[in-house]
């Protein structure tokens, strides 16, 4: 028995939230290049394999067009040949943050943080600001100069893909999870990279206990500064949303004003995010294919998306088709945690979820 009274239970939303954010990883990661892969292009692919509207994982490519232009990675995360999830940072750095709260519990430092990627985490197994951040810290560095020396990328989305962790552990508390989150973010970014950070955790642990997606979406935006862009861009979306537009207006509407920003920058993916979740309004299915859809860092994205509306519904909410090919199975670059299974993190999660803070 999964719920009490049609809700699902703490170790429910808990595991759901590590299979969607997994799934959602594996299904957006062919596409993961926002330059190449544009909302158009994306349904352009999906129209081809006759695969809309979108209820699985990506299809095989029709063209060599598209074939040469996927992702490497491509081949173990179509639908028919994923045998559990591929190695991603989107799911490697959830399986490090629940080692950082095992190995040194909730009042963990930053400097910790970053102790703990170079003993587990393999340099090449870093991106953007956390590979220039880990520079920093093999070079003798501490926070906060890892975050802001020779670091362009400071307000990119390594951090928000960091969060997921701290929301999981602080079900229905989203001050405590954004600024368990912030900790971990500054070792890499600054501003709205540490705000994205934030916000994801807050949504995360919102979802746990919000009555609606847009609720969780309205909890996450009060850890934030009103006047940050991220917070502007998330109130912008949700305000379309309100006045019935249709997603693809909404998207077209905030790309427009996010332009010039880069396809891997929290503001406009947060706008993607935020539309997937309050378009998809609570279901798995639809959540993370419109996230996906809606282009960028679509792997990321689709993983956030995931682990939100996996907590949101829990794990007996998500169908079969996204969970069965994982085979409770995780890849990754984590040292000591490759194979390990998924309802083992989601066991070992929930034991910090119910500790004191």
């Amino acid at each position: 028995m999964t719920s009490v009274n049609g809700q699902p239970r703490l170790a429910d939303r808990v595991q759901g939230g590590w299979l969607g954010r997994i799934a959602g990883n594996m299904l957006g990661k062919p596409v993961e290049q926002g330059e190449v892969w544009t909302r158009d292009r994306i349904d352009r692919y999906l129209r081809q394999a006759g695969a809309l509207p979108l209820t699985d994982y990506l299809p095989e490519p029709v063209g060599d067009s598209d074939r040469l232009a996927l992702r490497p990675e491509w081949r173990g995360c179509v639908r028919g040949r994923i045998d559990g999830s591929c190695r991603d940072d989107d799911v490697d750095y959830a399986v490090l943050g629940l080692h950082l709260l095992e190995t040194h519990g909730f009042g963990f430092t930053t400097e910790q943080v970053g102790d703990l990627w170079l003993l587990r985490l393999p340099y090449l197994q870093t991106f953007t600001a956390e590979r220039a951040a880990y520079r920093n810290l093999a070079n003798g560095l501490k926070p906060p100069l890892t975050a802001t020396y020779d670091n362009p990328y400071q307000e990119w989305i390594g951090a928000l893909i960091r969060a997921d962790i701290h929301g999981w552990t602080c079900p229905g508390a989203p001050g405590r999870a954004a600024l368990l989150a912030r900790r971990d973010a500054v070792l890499s970014h600054t501003g709205n990279g540490v705000y994205g950070a934030m916000w994801a955790a807050a949504l995360i642990s919102a979802a746990f206990t919000a009555p609606t997606v847009r609720e969780a979406v309205e909890q996450a935006l009060a850890v934030i500064p009103a006047s940050s862009r991220l917070a502007r861009i998330v109130r912008r979306v949700a305000s379309l949303h309100d006045a019935r537009l249709t997603w693809e207006e909404t998207l077209a509407t905030v790309s427009e004003e996010t332009a010039g920003l880069g396809w891997i920058h929290t503001v406009p993916n947060a706008a993607v995010l935020t539309a997937g979740l309050l378009y998809g309004d609570g279901d798995f299915t639809r959540t993370i294919t419109l996230t996906v859809r809606g282009g960028l860092d679509t792997d990321s994205n689709g993983a956030t998306a995931g682990s939100v509306a996996g907590v949101f519904g829990g794990a007996s909410a998500i169908p079969a088709q996204w969970t069965d090919p994982l085979r409770d199975t995780v890849r990754s670059a984590v040292f000591g945690f490759d194979g390990v299974r998924i309802s083992e993190l989601a066991e070992r999660t929930l034991r910090l979820a119910g500790a004191p803070a």
